[in-house]
């Protein structure tokens, strides 16, 4: 490991330590927001049992199917909240403010100093209850992943949760222009529930501009379908989501880069 990267994984790991100190100095808080997004979840599996009970499929994906697809959208919007969707509902506050100065004023790079300088622990437990729902339903369908095919499930997870990253730190950066864009940070958590529905249901310029614009559709329903019955093909669909979040990745950094530039302007 390079210098600059152990400093970087030093930096990170004091962030993440005083995130944890300062979740459990307040415990009621964080157990009840396990609660809450617990029952948003449940919530969830309600609405597919009354659906299910008027249909046998949707959009071709039999009842648990839609919960493993469910699971894993939840694992994946756990996994961002936790680690990222903080930060950058922060940045709009930031930027009105001018406490982005001391973010850039640190020794290391200003995109990750905002994008990992608080940890939502809470989150992370309830990326379990995804894990739980996705073996609940693999265990309903009667369905034993091969090493393979976990090991793909997970290394889409990670493109998946960059995504939401990607498309979110854009929206924030717009609060550089406009020093307030909470709604659409809002607006995106809405949308980020594209991913819970099967992509056979979307049709037309609606579904392209979701799996290849911005491609939300693809996040959940990637890794679901290496897992299950359309695990024989899944790598069309790996392939495209691995393309375009390379893509998002590098468009929302040089668009970070314009935003600082407009800051540092506009302070000076």
């Amino acid at each position: 490991m390079t210098a600059a990267l152990r400093r970087y994984a030093e930096i990170y790991g004091l962030m993440l330590r005083n995130s944890l100190i300062r979740d459990m100095s307040f415990k009621a808080n964080f157990l009840l927001w396990i609660v809450v997004e617990l029952l948003w979840f449940l919530g969830q599996i309600v609405f597919i049992e009354v659906i299910f009970s008027f249909t046998d499929s949707l959009g071709g994906w039999s009842k648990w199917e839609m919960v493993l697809l469910i699971g894993t959208h939840q694992l994946i919007t756990q996994i961002f909240q936790a680690f990222f969707y903080l930060n950058l509902a922060d940045i709009p506050e930031l930027v009105r403010t001018g406490r982005m100065d001391f973010l850039m004023l640190l020794p290391v790079d200003a995109q990750f100093a905002t994008s990992v300088k608080r940890f939502g622990l809470d989150s992370l437990v309830n990326a379990a209850v995804g894990i739980a729902f996705v073996l609940a339903a693999l265990w309903k369908l009667g369905l034993v992943p091969t090493a393979g095919q976990i090991a793909l499930y997970v290394a889409c997870l990670g493109p998946g949760v960059m995504v939401h990253y990607a498309i979110m730190l854009l929206l924030a950066t717009v609060s550089f222009w406009t020093v307030r864009a909470d709604g659409l940070l809002h607006g995106y958590y809405t949308l980020l529930n594209l991913s819970r529905y099967p992509d056979s249901i979307y049709r037309g310029t609606f579904r392209f501009v979701f799996t290849w614009v911005l491609p939300i559709i693809l996040v959940a329903n990637v890794p679901a379908r290496a897992l299950g019955r359309y695990a024989e093909t899944p790598w069309p669909g790996v392939l495209q989501l691995a393309l375009v979040t390379a893509a998002l990745l590098v468009i929302t950094r040089l668009v970070w880069l314009a935003a600082l530039r407009r800051y540092g302007s506009a302070s000076s």
